[in-house]
């Protein structure tokens, strides 16, 4: 089974950094788009950064030169590095995975729980 389990979510203060994890079980992150995705209360879920399976980054204009997307294949493991946060940032983030992609905003074949991320 397919599994992604998010972490590293919690309160930070505005200004401040974050890091998001997503350990990935029974796929391969080095094979698969790998995307970061958010979702805040009464808004629209919205792309935040993806990685397709050529290693191309994109960024949802919001956050570009403050997010950064990776992907550790020895750990299967993607990584958001998230600086300079704003409060317009809080939300729930999401890891999600698909066999191919294009652009920020796509919708993945397997999804995580989720991990909350609040700035104030």
């Amino acid at each position: 089974d397919v599994q992604l389990v998010e972490s590293g979510g919690g309160s930070v203060q505005t200004g401040g950094p974050l890091r998001l994890a997503c350990v990935v079980y029974g796929l391969s992150v080095s094979s698969y788009c790998m995307g970061w995705f958010r979702q805040a209360p009464g808004k629209e879920r919205e792309g935040v950064a993806t990685v397709d399976n050529g290693g191309r980054s994109t960024y949802a204009d919001s956050v570009k030169g403050r997010f950064t997307i990776s992907k550790e294949n020895a750990k299967n493991t993607l990584y958001l590095q998230m600086n300079e946060l704003k409060a317009e940032d809080t939300a729930i983030y999401y890891c999600e995975a698909r066999s191919f992609c294009y652009g920020v905003n796509w919708y993945g074949n397997y999804k995580g729980q989720g991990t909350q991320v609040t700035v104030s």
